[in-house]
């Protein structure tokens, strides 16, 4: 890697120690991925923040950071936890779990890093422009940005985003670049896409299918915003997708600087897709809505919904702090706290140890949830839209 004077006397430890060693990490991954430089990033996003993730070895690593007086340069924001920080109690969380969680958010925000705890910092601030060069961890918020802002990120590990926001760079590779920004395979959708979760659906069929590559979508209605996070989150879920393109429709296909490639592939049907997220039975014993967390669009929605109905069976929608906050103000949490559901904070469920709260079968309406419920947590899953979710908590069945 060709390193300017600053830089190389960084990695030479002349800045310290905790610059060192943040720049031997970004200088590392440069050399593994053919990196020629760094980059400057405007933002960090960093993941590796839930102690069923991190568990004892992560919480000494971040604390190795405090310890040596490290503080980020750039605006950090942090990934869910493994428990809302002021509920953790009364909503069930294993309390020495709880207490080694908050060490680590408080580790976090010794360096400097916000502790947001969400995996959708664009909706709280965190909010790239277009062209702009940042490091974010976690999946769907790095499809996100990539994709619907047309930042450029790759999926950092928890390790490299924390050494950007110290150091203010990251190495120049991957979707950084323009030419590995092109696509690398179509999708012509003749399925019909109506709501996120057919939005869900169609990223788990192409993530299983596309693998590392970029694709680009043709045939696809108007999209929702939360349709971009859906999508992007499924094949960030079932395959390594970071990046994807919509005819017409995201910024650098809007902009033709990229084009159709020449190898295009059918979607007929989302059937496979649907089989494979429903594998639960009728009978349902918890419903999640959230993941990626919830706008504040889409707690009026689900507020609606709520109107007037009761829940039978826990019902949460995970946000982070401030969304909450502004669904309070605008009376949303009220009436979903009234319906008895319930606005769970920092956390999503699938980095919390759902598996200890002794539930079967959990209805989603997102597709990277049920992927890692069924995969990661041991957890059967029914699958659909959020009005068949809130249907499936009202009733405790999945609506025919």
């Amino acid at each position: 890697m060709e390193l300017t004077p600053d830089e190389q006397a960084t990695y030479d430890g002349e800045r310290g120690p905790v610059h060192q060693k943040a720049m031997e990490i970004l200088v590392a991954l440069g050399k593994i991925y053919g990196a020629r430089s760094l980059v400057p990033v405007t933002s960090v996003q960093i993941a590796g923040v839930s102690y069923k993730n991190l568990g004892m070895p992560g919480k000494e690593f971040i604390r190795w950071w405090v310890d040596h007086g490290a503080r980020v340069r750039r605006l950090a924001t942090l990934n869910p936890a493994g428990i809302d920080r002021k509920r953790w109690k009364e909503l069930g969380f294993p309390e020495e779990f709880s207490t080694h969680q908050r060490e680590i958010i408080d580790d976090y925000a010794m360096l400097g890093i916000e502790p947001t705890c969400t995996c959708a910092p664009y909706e709280i601030g965190n909010l790239p422009k277009f062209g702009d060069h940042i490091a974010w961890s976690e999946s769907s918020a790095v499809s996100f940005a990539n994709t619907y802002i047309g930042a450029r990120t790759n999926r950092e590990g928890g390790p490299s985003a924390l050494a950007a926001a110290i150091v203010g760079k990251t190495p120049c590779h991957g979707y950084h670049l323009d030419e590995q920004r092109a696509p690398g395979v179509g999708y012509d959708v003749t399925a019909t896409v109506r709501n996120e979760a057919d939005a869900g659906a169609l990223g788990i069929v192409a993530g299983r299918d596309v693998g590392s590559r970029v694709p680009f979508f043709s045939g696809l209605p108007p999209f929702e915003t939360g349709w971009y996070k859906q999508l992007g989150a499924a094949m960030a879920a079932s395959g390594s997708v970071a990046l994807y393109h919509v005819d017409g429709q995201t910024p650098e296909a809007r902009a033709k600087t990229v084009r159709p490639p020449e190898e295009t592939r059918p979607v007929e049907s989302l059937d496979p897709a649907y089989e494979l997220l429903n594998s639960g039975g009728e009978r349902i014993d918890f419903v999640s809505l959230g993941c990626p967390h919830a706008s504040l669009e889409e707690m009026h929605r689900i507020a609606e919904m709520l109107r007037g109905r009761k829940v039978v069976v826990p019902l949460w929608i995970t946000t982070s702090v401030a969304t909450a906050a502004q669904a309070d103000e605008y009376g949303y949490a009220a009436v979903i706290e009234g319906a008895g559901a319930r606005v769970v904070c920092d956390t999503c469920m699938v980095v919390s140890p759902i598996e200890t709260f002794g539930y079967e079968t959990v209805a989603t309406n997102s597709a990277k949830g049920c992927y890692y419920l069924q995969s990661w947590c041991g957890v059967e899953t029914r699958y659909g839209d959020v009005h068949s979710c809130i249907e499936a908590a009202c009733t405790g069945r999945w609506p025919q």
